[in-house]
C-alpha cells in the first residue's frame, strides 16, 4: 500500500518574498485552519466508510 507523499518542493516562492511578507491576520489564519480541519474530517470519514464497507464484505 503506497501512500501519497506530499512534496516539500511544490512551493516555488523565493525566500526573500516569504520573509518580507506581512503576517497573516487572525481571520486569514482561522480560514486556513477551518479548511485544513474540513479536509482532515473528509479524509477520516472516507477512511471510516471504507473500513465499514470492507467489514460488511468480510461478514459474507
Amino acid at each position: 500500500m503506497s501512500r501519497l507523499i506530499k512534496s516539500n518542493y511544490s512551493n516555488v516562492a523565493q525566500l526573500k518574498d516569504l520573509m518580507t511578507a506581512p503576517p497573516m491576520t487572525a481571520a486569514q489564519h482561522a480560514e486556513v485552519m477551518r479548511k485544513r480541519i474540513a479536509q482532515r474530517r473528509m479524509v477520516e470519514e472516507a477512511r471510516e466508510l471504507k473500513q465499514a464497507c470492507g467489514a460488511q464484505f468480510d461478514k459474507r
